[in-house]
């Protein structure tokens, strides 16, 4: 696991962090590290250091809460569990599609667009997936914020790391 989960000092969920920004806030003193991972980091004096998996900082941080999950590429694959929504399959080239084409007015919004692999795309081209005679495999909806949290942690395997040292 190349990334570290970042708490703030109530315990809620703030961030996912790279492994190189979790040590400089380990060594500046910002973080209290709750749980380490079996990686192994060497510094620059030759000294080992254990990397941080969860860590929560010392001082709480005011979040502002937003009303929407901004809409964005990565957003899109974290709804859609990174799996094309017209076959299903995971594990190949992903795009972007929008059920109706922005050729016929469609919108980039979470309702008009939907994980795609470049096969059905290409497949699809600039037609609803009923002119194609193709079916979506889920309805694209709107996310809200936590829905999209717990999402994006189930995605990245990090619910089980939190799990297991009780949160």
């Amino acid at each position: 696991m190349m990334h570290c989960v970042l708490l703030n000092a109530d315990y809620s969920f703030l961030n996912m962090v790279h492994w190189k920004r979790a040590m400089g806030l380990v060594s500046k003193g910002k973080v209290q590290v709750l749980s380490y991972s079996d990686r192994i980091v060497r510094g620059a004096e030759g000294m080992l250091y254990k990397m941080p998996a969860v860590m929560r900082l010392i001082k709480l941080i005011r979040t502002i809460y937003r009303n929407r999950v901004p809409f964005s590429k990565r957003n899109i694959f974290t709804r859609d569990g990174y799996r094309c929504g017209y076959c299903g399959s995971a594990g190949v080239a992903l795009t972007i599609d929008h059920i109706i084409p922005k050729s016929r007015g469609g919108l980039s919004t979470f309702e008009n667009c939907i994980t795609s692999c470049t096969c059905c795309n290409a497949r699809k081209g600039c037609r609803t997936p009923r002119e194609a005679g193709m079916a979506l495999t889920h309805r694209p909806y709107q996310p809200t914020i936590s829905e999209f949290l717990r999402m994006k942690l189930r995605n990245s395997g990090v619910e089980q790391l939190l799990r297991e040292i009780g949160f």
